[in-house]
Formats: C-alpha cells, structure tokens, sequence
C-alpha cells in the first residue's frame, strides 16, 4: 500500500480507505489510488488484512459427498447469499467419511474462517463440539445434542408420512424402504416409515434393506428384491441417489415402474426432474437449507449466543414413479 500511496501521492491511510471501500473518499482522489493500484499489478492480501482485524469474511463449507447433487445444490444456496454479502467460500468434501472431515476442519480453521457449515457432517459429538469450541458453526440436516451450534433440518417425520400418505392412498399395502445407513437423516427417516406403517396397520409388511445413500445401495437393493419370492408393490428410497439404482436395477431384472413397483425417492435433487426419470420424491428446499445455514452462522459471528433450530417442512412432488398397484388397477378396470 505504501507503493500505491506513493505513486498516487496520496497518504498510506487514503489507500488503505479505498481498499476497503469506505464512503468518506472523494471520487477524484479514489480513481487516482485505483488507477495506481492498477499500475502496479497490487491485490489486498486478505490474509494480512484479516490478521489486522481479526476478522475474514471467508466461511468454510464441509459437504458430505460431492457426487450427490443434493449437497452441491446445498451450497449454491450459501454461495448464492454470500455472494450477496461479500464473502467467500472455502469448499471441503468429507468423502462420508469421518476421518476427512476432521481434517478439513482443520485445515478450514488454519485458513481462519470466520466461521464453517457443515452439511451432513459424519464426524461424532464430541469432535463436532471441539469444533465448534474453535470458530461459530452450523449443522445443516444434522443434530447433535449438547453442541454450541446452529442447526438447520428438515422435518424427517412429515416428509416420510407424506410418502406413505401417497402410497398407502393409491392402494399400496407391501411398502418397503430401502435406508440410508447411519447417513444424517437416515435413521430418522427408517424410524418414521416403521412407525408409520405401524400407524396405518401395515406392519406385517414392513421391509427394511439396509443400504445408504448412494446409487450402488439402490441397485444392490433392486437386485436383493427381484431375489425375493414376492416383490414389493412400492418402494421408499432414502434419498433420489438409491432410487436412481433402485430403477436401474429393476430395469435390468425386467420390472416396470411403476407398472410393476412404484418408487419414491427424497430430497427433489436435479436428476428427479429429468424426463427420463420423472421421480416422484419428496423435496428438501436445497437453495433455501443453504441460504438459512449461513444466514445463522453470518449471526451467530455477530455475536449471537443462544443456539437456534430452525425445521423446514418438506414437500411431497408427484410425477412418473407412482401409480395404484396393479391388483387396484384390475380392479378398477
């Protein structure tokens, strides 16, 4: 800056002012300190800056798996408001494995992030509380009892009764789910459809195959089931992932969707849309999940002490993969 001062011929302190884009500078005078920054090929350290202040405006995001549209559509949400406000992001990926996302709180923490999100962290309470400890956080889909975070989740009970609701109302009795493993969200939804069933007389039909959220336990599931002397009439895939294997699978075994089996998938990530899949699913307002976790955490660095919750409810989307059974249909016709 003392460069740019001099090639400007203006003090140190004015050009520190311009940088940091402070009204109280005439036109005249901050056009010939840019001018000369230009000249001179000089960039703000933000480094050095936040050193000085105490300060960034970077905030780390840690997602849980990258190849799951569903958390990159997450953090289009925060990057979205953080473009808004001024801030940066630094992105991480945990692999969903434990293991890395220590890893990558740490490294976001050596950068000095003004604060991290972290999306469907796998990382266990008490390794979440150290963190924590250490800058504000925000848990978006999970939660973690005795934290001093924030948290943003959806509704899992609701969202899973909207499922049955629609199965259980086009005449579906044989539902079976196909869950998300220890996955944030996975034993809560598994929970809600047992209990559910339950709830509708329909335990004697409850199925559950142990899986996770990814396209591999779909397709490992399809192939279980085909197995099986008697298929399902419906299927409830823990997340879109699973049930994108869950219709590759069945495709290949010779079963029609939904001629032969309904499915429904949960989160309304982009591939649900596409024509050739046509999910029906339940949607998880991803944009908004992501806007909410760093409006939480932009307050929370402004010095907010009391942790806050905020539940989204979840919508159910109608399209291609559901119909009556085939039983209701004939009978119908």
């Amino acid at each position: 800056m003392e460069d740019v001062a001099r090639e400007a011929g203006v003090s140190r302190a004015l050009v520190s002012l311009v940088m940091r884009e402070r009204p109280n500078v005439s036109e005249a005078r901050r056009q010939r300190v840019l001018d000369a920054a230009s000249k001179l090929g000089y960039r703000p350290n933000a480094m050095a800056r936040s050193l000085a202040s105490r300060r960034t405006k970077t905030v780390g995001v840690i997602l849980d798996d990258l190849r799951n549209p569903f958390f990159a559509e997450i953090a289009g949400g925060v990057e979205e408001l953080a473009s808004e406000l001024g801030y940066q992001l630094l992105l991480a990926a945990g692999g969903r494995q434990a293991r890395r996302e220590r890893a990558a709180v740490g490294a976001l923490l050596e950068h000095r992030v003004s604060g991290i999100i972290m999306v469907s962290p796998r990382m266990s309470a008490g390794d979440i509380a150290a963190a924590a400890a250490e800058a504000p956080l925000v848990m978006v889909s999970r939660a973690v009892r005795g934290v001093d975070a924030d948290t943003v989740l959806i509704n899992e009970a609701h969202g899973t009764g909207l499922v049955l609701d629609h199965l259980i109302g086009l005449g579906h009795e044989a539902i079976a789910h196909v869950d998300g493993g220890a996955g944030a969200g996975g034993p809560q939804r598994r929970s809600a459809y047992l209990r559910g069933m339950r709830a509708a007389r329909l335990g004697r039909h409850a199925l559950v195959i142990p899986g996770d959220f990814t396209e591999e336990a779909g397709v490992s599931a399809a192939a279980e089931l085909v197995r099986r002397p008697e298929l399902p009439t419906a299927i409830f895939a823990a997340n879109d992932m699973v049930a994108a294997g869950l219709l590759g699978g069945l495709d290949r075994a010779g079963v029609a969707v939904p001629r032969d089996v309904s499915i429904v998938g949960y989160d309304n990530i982009s591939l649900a849309h596409l024509a050739h899949v046509s999910l029906t699913t339940v949607d998880q307002p991803r944009t908004e999940m992501g806007r909410l976790g760093l409006e939480l955490l932009l307050d929370r660095i402004d010095n907010r002490r009391a942790n806050q919750v905020r539940l989204i409810e979840p919508t159910l989307v109608v399209r291609s993969t559901t119909a009556p059974p085939r039983t209701v249909t004939a009978a119908v016709a």
